[in-house]
């Protein structure tokens, strides 16, 4: 016989804290990965500055890395059906606009 406690959906509360709240503007994520862990470090590029400072690492399991795709996706989706798609054009397919296609470093 099945334990039903088991098929119950946990409840989780998640808090948030005043300092995060505010966010952090990124318009550039860099990401790499070892057989272990992905990697995402956000940072923003400003027009006529060379160097950018990493704001935020992000660290997380290749399985958890595929479940954020697939959660980007499902909200990218969601949003497209309401509010029209998302038009990425210019330089490197947007990737690094007004850069002249310079890929950043990391140092």
């Amino acid at each position: 016989m099945e334990n039903k406690e088991q098929n119950q959906p946990q409840e989780i509360t998640i808090e948030l804290g005043e300092k995060e709240a505010e966010g952090i503007y990124s318009n550039l994520a860099i990401i790499s990965h070892s057989p272990a862990e992905f990697v995402f470090d956000f940072t923003r590029l400003l027009p006529g500055v060379p160097k950018a400072k990493v704001h935020a690492r992000i660290i997380m399991t290749p399985q958890h890395a595929k479940l954020l795709l697939r959660a980007l996706h499902d909200n990218i989706m969601k949003y497209e059906n309401a509010n029209g798609e998302i038009n990425v054009d210019g330089n490197n397919g947007g990737l690094f606009p007004g850069f002249g296609g310079n890929t950043p470093t990391i140092n």
